[in-house]
């Protein structure tokens, strides 16, 4: 469990999908990079676009700047490839080695557990609405009764004060 705790962090969002990169992988599955890419190009035909792709000079510039770890790819003249989650348990099928078998497995249960946090993140979020909607809802109908009982909190006139007695008006003849 310790070894998806250190891989989780690899997982990146690159265009919308969560991909690993392929310095990462390779680390993960006991290999060189170059052993690993070279594997990828042998099988081709096993890496359709949504198991792998190549970062642009852009994407490569925004993941380095983003994530420490990655500054050794700086002043690479490669561009990292990016690993599904398909596409890592591709590359383990087609590397071969004891440790990659392993490490699948992990990789596997880490792209699993972000996906199980998205997936409660966005129930959160869609509950969050339902109570921001019933709060305005129940808004509008407090705004209506403090309407109503505007009114009625104004305090009433006192009343006129008028002479007591009588009043006899004399008219001037």
């Amino acid at each position: 469990m310790s070894e998806l705790k250190t891989i989780e962090p690899l997982i990146l969002t690159v265009r919308g999908k969560k991909g690993i990169l392929d310095a990462d992988l390779a680390e993960a599955y006991g290999v060189e990079t170059k052993a690993l890419n070279q594997a990828v190009k042998r099988n081709a035909d096993r890496f359709p676009e949504d198991f792998m792709f190549r970062l642009t000079e852009a994407e490569k510039s925004e993941v380095v700047t983003t994530c420490d770890h990655l500054q050794k790819l700086k002043f690479s003249p490669q561009l990292p490839a990016v690993f599904t989650e398909h596409g890592a348990i591709m590359a383990a099928s087609v590397l071969n080695s004891p440790k990659a078998v392993e490490m699948s497995v992990f990789v596997v249960r880490a792209f699993v557990q972000i996906r199980e946090q998205l997936a409660a993140n966005a129930e959160i979020l869609k509950r969050l609405a339902e109570i921001d909607k019933a709060l305005l809802e129940h808004n509008g109908a407090l705004q209506v009764i403090w309407e109503h009982l505007q009114p009625l909190l104004v305090p009433p006139e006192p009343p006129k004060k008028g002479r007591i007695g009588f009043n006899v008006h004399l008219d001037s003849e």
